[in-house]
């Protein structure tokens, strides 16, 4: 008997800087209704799923226009009818959001919902924070996590859900091999993603024309050397005139991509995974338990 889960990368296109947070929300419900009706059972939605991308603005501290960028509870009264809708469904997501803590600390944040809409399964707080923290006005836009956002205190946490042992990663943290292995080590089977990348890199802009193809590198280098699944799902398009990839998909334990999007707009893409094809990964070539030398690796974090 397989382990089987269909899974959803919910894409979302552009969210503009006036979008208020009820008309992104109706556009996550249709999207989880589109997945939920080609059969999904866990809808994975992007990194910062609920804004703009606002880390490419400047605001001083204490900004109360910083603040509106935030949720204090989830759900709140604006994200409530997605967990309604995921209730009456059946169908548990995965949603990046902006978190402000009750003691004022500030993380990027996912959440892993169950298909209930109201038992949340896990919790992981975006460590891998790309940019900058000072004002770097010379950028065409800038990219401002590090100063909004505190380094993830919750580890890499792997949780039993959906038949297998779930991780979630966001953004930046799919580009660093060590998130990954962290997750392997505790036997993940299925890595869920958010991401906001935009097209260009002002600091090295030669890297600009790989922007797609290093996306899916990690990603599918990740899956094959820990022996499981990935699903990426992207914030794309054209966003407060920054342009951001797409790619969104869902990527097999061998590295192999099986769904894909096409567009830079909202849109669902599904795949039907066996998480039991992990096994064959995970007792063999990438069998970390025996083949590992862990003893040798201190210069890695030394």
């Amino acid at each position: 008997m397989t382990r089987s889960l269909t899974i959803a990368a919910a894409q979302t296109g552009p969210i503009q800087r006036e979008d208020t947070r009820p008309e992104v929300v109706e556009r996550l419900v249709a999207l989880l209704q589109d997945a939920a009706g080609q059969g999904a059972e866990l809808v994975v939605f992007p990194e910062l799923a609920l804004t703009t991308f606002f880390p490419r603005w400047w605001y001083p501290d204490g900004s109360p226009q910083l603040a509106d960028w935030f949720e204090t509870e989830m759900p709140g009264p604006d994200t409530k009818p997605l967990y309604d809708e995921a209730g009456r469904l059946g169908v548990g997501f995965c949603l990046g959001f902006a978190e402000l803590t009750p003691d004022g600390r500030r993380f990027n944040t996912s959440v892993l919902v169950d298909r209930d809409g109201a038992t949340e399964r896990g919790r992981y707080r975006k460590i891998h924070l790309p940019g900058h923290e000072d004002n770097e006005p010379w950028r065409r836009f800038q990219h401002l996590e590090k100063r909004y956002f505190t380094r993830g205190d919750l580890g890499f946490p792997v949780f039993d859900a959906f038949g297998g042992r779930v991780g979630l990663l966001i953004c930046n943290d799919r580009r660093w091999p060590e998130a990954y292995r962290a997750l392997g080590l505790k036997g993940v089977e299925l890595v869920c993603i958010g991401y906001n990348t935009p097209v260009e890199n002002p600091p090295a802009p030669e890297h600009d024309r790989f922007g797609d193809f290093h996306n899916h590198l990690v990603m599918q280098a990740g899956a094959y050397q820990n022996g499981t699944f990935v699903v990426g799902v992207a914030k794309a398009g054209r966003e407060a005139g920054v342009d951001h990839i797409g790619g969104s998909c869902v990527i097999h334990p061998s590295g192999t991509i099986l769904a894909q999007t096409t567009t830079l707009g909202d849109e669902v893409c599904l795949a039907r995974l066996d998480l039991d094809d992990c096994r064959s990964y995970k007792t063999t070539v990438f069998d970390l338990r025996r083949h590992r030398q862990p003893d040798l690796y201190g210069e890695l974090v030394e």
